[in-house]
């Protein structure tokens, strides 16, 4: 964990310092999708060494469900709490936790839909969402268990935080942690849109 809160700081100084060449900062994009291709690959490698994990899921069928919908759920009333608190309707805020995480898409989508402004706080504040997210998952996992640990990376517990949710909490909650993810993921679009 240490080294992962590390080099996030060394990468944040790295850029801000604008020690890269060019040629790398043009292709920044695609060395991330690489190296989390990479990393997920491995992660799907372990995952499937281990047939007991593979049964366990099984087991759980439609309840494996209801973790991803309490974190849609809280995420956006959450959001629209704040939103509130911020001068914002309701629905905007909820569309702006609605994201999950996922800043790339829902940034966008919120810019094209309603505003360059709330599309920039929703970018945002999901960009924060996953790097909050990776320095809070050992507590939230040491404080609140397994099942806790997943949700805070929200959309991003398919893919950058699922690393570090199956070194905290196994692979088992791992496979969880994926699903979990996916639904969020697929659920954006929906959302968004719904609620601008």
């Amino acid at each position: 964990m240490v080294a992962m809160i590390g080099a996030l700081a060394v990468g944040v100084m790295i850029g801000y310092a604008g020690l890269l060449p060019g040629f790398v900062l043009a292709r920044i994009d695609t060395l991330i999708s690489l190296t989390l291709g990479l990393l997920l690959f491995a992660v799907g490698v372990e995952l499937g060494l281990d047939r007991q994990v593979m049964k366990s899921l099984l087991t759980l069928r439609g309840k494996i469900l209801f973790l991803p919908v309490g974190v849609a759920l809280g995420s956006m009333a959450a959001a629209s709490i704040v939103g509130l608190a911020l001068g914002q309707t309701w629905n905007e805020g909820a569309a702006v936790g609605a994201g999950f995480g996922w800043y790339s898409l829902s940034g966008i989508m919120i810019a094209n839909l309603h505003s360059t402004e709330l599309g920039t706080l929703s970018f945002l504040a999901n960009v924060m969402r996953e790097v909050l997210a990776i320095l809070i998952l050992p507590w939230v996992h040491r404080f609140w268990g397994d099942f806790a640990a997943v949700a805070p990376a929200g959309a991003t517990a398919m893919d950058v935080c699922l690393p570090l949710i199956v070194e905290l909490a196994g692979e088992e909650i791992g496979l969880i942690a994926f699903t979990s993810g996916l639904v969020l993921t697929f659920m954006v679009p929906i959302l968004v849109p719904l609620l601008l």
